[in-house]
């Protein structure tokens, strides 16, 4: 059976790299615009065709491959320091101008093209939004495992899907877009909820995570919140 090999997400890194220190992507934001409302951006992420379907984003609870894995495209230049909005306006070029066609190609190396990322699939303040909510949480746990490989094994769950947002000292984990869950030390039933349903900007992860899953992570964490 063929394998697609994703070129693009190869040399998504180092493009996201090159392109903030050659100081492109500073389009940016408009001048006068309102302040950007990561809720409304990670809705919108994680909505229907949009985003999310093409992306990974740990943060989003995201798996999609057909566009490059944000976190891998964008943990490097953290790791350089650069700021989020920098990282913001890189996003929101893309967004705005669209890409060409993904090259991909297979075992036997044949090469084919897929789907070209429409300009302008979310625009004006829901574009700077998304972007806002991107170079938020892109990135933030450091390069992304590959999803659908860490089946019931909870601290592998949340590894993956889980320490961009949140810190958690057995993990390793030092997230801050969500809380701290050494501190809140949540029972397992709060945990199953949460993850099951998501809120506030957490998305809801029933139909991404099995039950068994939802299960495994929830008892990882409340087995090791407050521990080290």
């Amino acid at each position: 059976m063929k394998r697609a090999h994703r070129v693009g997400v190869l040399g998504a890194g180092l493009a996201a790299v090159a392109l903030l220190a050659a100081g492109c992507g500073n389009g940016g934001v408009a001048k006068g615009a309102q302040r950007p409302d990561t809720n409304n951006g990670q809705q919108l992420f994680s909505g229907s065709g949009t985003c999310g379907s093409c992306h990974t984003l740990q943060a989003a609870g995201t798996t999609g491959t057909i566009g490059p894995n944000l976190d891998n495209a964008f943990a490097a230049v953290r790791k350089e320091g650069y700021p989020d909005s920098s990282i913001e306006n890189v996003v929101l070029d893309q967004i705005r101008l669209g890409s060409g066609p993904i090259a991909t190609y297979t075992t036997n190396k044949k090469f084919t093209s897929q789907t070209t990322m429409p300009a302008n699939l979310v625009k004006g303040q829901d574009a700077i939004d998304v972007a806002a909510y991107v170079a938020s949480v892109a990135g933030v746990g450091g390069f992304a495992a590959a999803p659908g490989n860490v089946g019931t094994n909870g601290a592998a769950i949340f590894k993956a899907k889980c320490s961009s947002c949140h810190t958690l000292a057995a993990a390793g984990a030092t997230g801050t877009v969500g809380p701290n869950l050494d501190q809140l030390k949540p029972a397992m039933a709060v945990v199953v909820h949460q993850v099951t349903n998501g809120g506030s900007i957490m998305p809801a992860f029933k139909g991404t995570l099995s039950a068994a899953q939802i299960q495994a992570v929830a008892k990882y964490v409340s087995s090791s919140a407050g521990k080290k």
